[in-house]
């Protein structure tokens, strides 16, 4: 096995992918989905759910530089639901009686209809927070400087505050005692996906001798992201667009709106470069792909052997029986 420091080399790659849940782990193909959750008994308790993707339903979704936004979307909406799941398996919370505003939604409500309103206000918060910290936060923080004119200097201070702000975040939740078992979940997820694109047996022991960074992750994606935002913002100049307007607070609006309104278009070119570079291994793919591999050190933590063992649960129910229809 060819191993480097930050990534390795397989025979085969994988759609698959996964989420790392709280003591559980997410598993998407192209056909199914499975979340795996580890119990304080050691049991495990499964949810599997056939999944169609967006572009079996229309087929314009799949089109490149426009599937990317419905991806990570679908991403989005389906990792807060399973996250939930895992929380509430694994008993978290349960100890407390319920509140009073939890009384009140779920008598006013039904407690169906109340947990899906709360799982559609997760989903809200899902997008919504990331938007507001790496995207908003950076190009506000900016308009408070005066630049003297100079718009490229602006940019660039956008862009430092966006990848400072979202390096630091990273930093900080890898500290975070409960998020140590997340990313040891992550890790072991990685592990078993390298296992299954190496064509080995899906054991504790195989699995184990891996690396826990793989090039096609979404902290990679993420990564990726922050670094096109800030090439790509780099050439909106919302002031020489509206010369007229003239006011601070004016100003700081059509900036903060331009960044919402083009991100989408920052999201679909980021997921055709990852599909890019995560497809080829030569010199020129794996030094693209570096950083956010490389940056996989904190998001990533080494797996005990039950950790691994949920993994492979996991990944065995959605594995197709086709082994073309996972080809990346």
């Amino acid at each position: 096995m060819k191993k480097s420091k930050c990534y390795e080399k397989s025979g085969k790659k994988t759609m698959i992918g996964g989420q790392a849940l709280i003591e559980g782990i997410y598993m998407r193909g192209p056909n199914r989905t499975a979340t795996v959750v580890r119990k304080s008994d050691g049991t495990h308790v499964v949810r599997e759910k056939e999944y169609k993707p967006a572009k079996k339903k229309c087929p314009i979704l799949g089109w490149p530089f426009v599937r990317g936004i419905f991806v990570f979307g679908g991403a989005i909406k389906d990792g807060v639901s399973e996250l939930m799941f895992s929380a509430n398996e694994c008993e978290i919370g349960e100890e407390g009686e319920p509140t009073k505003f939890d009384l009140w939604v779920e008598k006013k409500l039904g407690k169906e209809r109340a947990e899906k309103l709360l799982m559609g206000f997760s989903v809200v918060v899902g997008v919504l927070m990331p938007i507001a910290l790496f995207i908003l936060l950076p190009a506000l923080l900016s308009s408070f400087v005066d630049f003297g004119g100079r718009l490229w200097l602006r940019n660039l201070v956008e862009g430092v505050l966006r990848m400072g702000i979202f390096l630091l975040f990273i930093f900080l939740t890898s500290r975070m005692k409960d998020m140590r078992r997340v990313y040891a979940f992550h890790g072991a997820e990685h592990k078993t996906i390298h296992c299954y694109e190496s064509g080995e047996e899906l054991t504790v022991e195989n699995v184990r001798r891996h690396t826990r960074k793989h090039p096609r992750c979404g902290t990679s994606f993420l990564f990726v992201v922050m670094l096109i935002s800030i090439i790509f913002f780099s050439f909106v100049r919302t002031e020489i667009w509206f010369p007229g307007v003239t006011a601070k607070w004016a100003v700081t609006l059509i900036r903060l709106a331009s960044r919402l309104v083009l991100l989408p278009v920052v999201l679909n070119i980021s997921y055709e470069f990852n599909r890019i570079v995560g497809r080829y291994d030569n010199f020129l793919t794996v030094a693209l792909r570096w950083p956010g591999v490389a940056m996989q050190s904190m998001t990533t933590n080494e797996p005990d052997d039950e950790m691994i063992s949920v993994a492979i649960d996991a990944i065995r129910r959605v594995i197709p029986e086709n082994g073309e229809d996972d080809k990346w």
